[in-house]
């Protein structure tokens, strides 16, 4: 099998999946207690309005029918009609979208920039203070939970120090929190499994041959060691870039961060199905795509790996 048929295979499969998450995401919101027609209608509605609210809304159909509108409208990115604001779907979260971009880039940029240097730096100084340092930071970063510690930095640098603003968006200032917040775990995730990486690399006989040969140690560490320690990191940086898109639901929310998250937050306290289930939907189609993204990508670095 080819990496083309390869790739095709894997989209496929990604197609399948997203049918499974869409009718997971359409069922566990239509079993959520709360009827959002009487939340539309109001409690004291007479019964004709009742109705005739469900029937614009589609909600008086069996529920497969339901399924498969929402299903057709959404393959074409039309999600419906919030029931709060009356806006379309695919506009509140195309507007919101940007915000949470940026935000979990800033947070990735972070943990890459923080992660890389403190793994390879272990492991070329292993068992030394610093070592064990990284190794302890990193643990504790793995082991806070992200609002936590998004909780501990607006009581320190927002509440008592007063140098970074509580929540919103704005100036560069408003990034700060938020990113450290996101970025904490995937920095200490990464910098674990860089250092891992580069200490198998390390110990592989192509790399006793490379200093037998007299090369310089910084060529073989950054032409030899790290080229092949890339792999894992690779693949571990492309699912945590999925789950830092997921994860940002809660910090968005502690943030009063105006992106996809904090809207789907709110849409849920509102039972608004539409905007919830858009949202679900987008996030888990981006989680989909970077898995994909990332096996591909694993395949064309390894090519020892068999497509089949």
């Amino acid at each position: 099998m080819s990496l083309g048929q390869y790739a095709v295979k894997r989209l496929l499969i990604a197609v399948f999946l997203m049918l499974g998450v869409s009718v997971l995401v359409f069922s566990l919101m239509h079993m959520t207690p709360g009827d959002p027609v009487m939340m539309v209608a109001g409690l004291d509605a007479p019964p004709q309005v009742v109705e005739a609210i469900r029937k614009e809304w589609g909600f008086d159909q069996p529920v497969y029918v339901q399924y498969f509108t929402w299903l057709r409208r959404a393959a074409r990115l039309d999600f419906g009609i919030s029931f709060t604001t009356r806006e379309r779907v695919s506009d509140m979260i195309l507007a919101r979208l940007p915000n949470t971009i940026k935000l979990n880039l800033a947070a990735y940029a972070l943990a890459l920039v923080i992660a890389i240097p403190v793994g390879i730096y272990s492991a070329l100084k292993q068992y030394t203070f610093l070592d064990h340092a990284g190794t302890v930071v990193a643990l504790l970063g793995l082991s806070m939970p992200n609002f936590w510690v998004g909780l501990m930095l607006i009581i320190t640098f927002s509440l008592t120090l007063g140098i970074f603003p509580v929540f919103g968006m704005g100036t560069w200032k408003h990034y700060v929190l938020p990113s450290i917040t996101l970025g904490t775990a995937q920095a200490a995730g990464l910098a674990r499994m860089t250092r891992s990486a580069m200490l198998e690399a390390l110990n592989q006989d192509y790399v006793r041959t490379a200093r037998a040969k007299g090369l310089a140690e910084r060529v073989v560490v950054y032409k030899h060691v790290l080229k092949n320690a890339a792999i894992p990191v690779v693949t571990l940086m492309g699912f945590r870039l999925a789950y830092i898109m997921s994860g940002s639901f809660i910090v968005e929310h502690i943030f009063a961060w105006p992106g996809i998250g904090r809207l789907a937050i709110n849409s849920l306290y509102s039972r608004d199905y539409f905007v919830v289930q858009g949202v679900v939907l987008l996030s888990a189609a981006m989680i989909v795509m970077a898995n994909l993204i990332v096996d591909i990508l694993y395949c064309f670095l390894d090519p020892r790996i068999r497509y089949d």
